[in-house]
């Protein structure tokens, strides 16, 4: 397992207990020195375990049957790589195109965990979930900081706080999250998702469900589809006098392998008062709110708009032991014996897979 070397990005591919795992499954698992220091995990605690520690970068990689990552391998060290050699990582193959024709040129057979499929024999796998978790819960947490106004009711001698309005918009397990720790922190919680399905989720945290009397827009794998701009329009009028209330709007909408669906435009953020803040969870993915920057706060008439960039690398520790997990169990799928045999008729490793013997599987 390499360091990872993109900006920010501190979680790490492998923890202690997953490196017990590995070597208990017959694997002998190599990793690039300090590679988990960024997520809390020295490499004493890693070697304790059963992991070997190689400094050179280059030579681990030349030399694995299997490379793990967080985010996808650069380009140079593809080309590193022996033909037959598999990666597993958030490939995030609609963003990486370069990467996945150098892959694919290594004959090397790449699986994301972007595609891993929602079924329940693959829950274990499921990265997308494990790490939206951690984003909503920091979601929250730096719009507490960032918001002028305290989150629970007070009562006091000298009068009642009242608590916070917080609105989140999409109630995958990233809203979700985001719903119960604004809960917690005692904030007045409502909620919108274009599934029907959502509403009860959202309830049983204590939460309002906004119902606009729009037509649910469920998709595949229990994601959101792909909105028309028709829904998108009538969608953003009906929302607008809610965002105008709340103290706090939190976005989370995100339909995999797309842009980030628009649901925040200019001219709403100009309608909230000033103090308000917005944090946007789809700003990688070009952001549901207009004026979001990736990575970056905008103030618009005092409004902050803050777009989040790698905000479970943010909280590495947990979010790193859960990926780690993830990872562990999609390669265990694969593995026998210490040896890597993938069944490809599992509709795990199918869906999961995006290169293999030189060819690219998803489009």
């Amino acid at each position: 397992m390499p360091q990872e070397v993109a900006e920010g990005e501190r979680r790490v591919a492998v923890v202690p207990d997953t490196v017990a795992r590995l070597v208990n499954a017959g694997c002998t698992v190599a990793v690039q020195a300090g590679a988990g220091l960024g997520a809390y995990v020295d490499d004493d605690e890693l070697v304790a375990r059963g992991a070997e520690i190689g400094t050179n970068r280059e030579a681990l990689l030349a030399s694995g049957d299997v490379v793990l990552s967080v985010q996808p391998l650069p380009v140079a060290d593809a080309e590193s790589l022996r033909p037959g050699t598999a990666t597993v990582s958030f490939l995030q193959p609609w963003a990486h195109g370069d990467v996945i024709r150098a892959l694919a040129q290594r004959s090397v057979s790449a699986f994301s965990l972007d595609l891993v499929p929602r079924i329940s024999r693959a829950q274990s796998m499921d990265a997308l979930s494990s790490q939206a978790l951690v984003a909503g819960y920091r979601a929250v947490i730096v719009a507490a900081e960032a918001a002028p106004r305290m989150f629970p009711l007070f009562m006091t001698a000298a009068g009642t706080v009242p608590p916070a309005k917080v609105l989140v918009l999409g109630a995958g397990v990233a809203g979700l999250q985001a719903i119960a720790t604004a809960r917690r922190l005692g904030a007045v919680v409502s909620a919108y998702d274009v599934r029907s399905a959502a509403a009860d989720e959202v309830r049983s945290l204590g939460a309002t469900f906004l119902d606009l009397g729009l037509e649910t827009q469920e998709g595949a794998g229990g994601y959101a589809r792909v909105q028309s701009e028709e829904f998108l329009a009538e969608q953003r009028r009906i929302l607008g006098e809610h965002i105008a209330g709340a103290d706090v709007v939190i976005t989370t909408a995100a339909v995999p392998g797309r842009p980030a669906p628009r649901l925040v435009t200019a001219d709403m953020v100009r309608g909230m008062r000033a103090g308000s803040v917005i944090v946007d969870l789809g700003a990688e993915g070009g952001g549901n709110v207009e004026v979001t920057r990736a990575g970056e706060t905008v103030d618009v008439g005092g409004v902050a708009v803050i777009g989040m960039r790698g905000a479970p690398s943010a909280i590495p520790a947990n979010a790193s032991a859960l990926y780690a997990r993830n990872v562990a169990n999609l390669l265990l799928l694969m593995v026998r014996d210490g040896d890597l045999v993938p069944d490809w008729d599992d509709e795990i490793v199918a869906a999961s897979c995006v290169t293999r013997e030189g060819q690219v599987l998803q489009e």
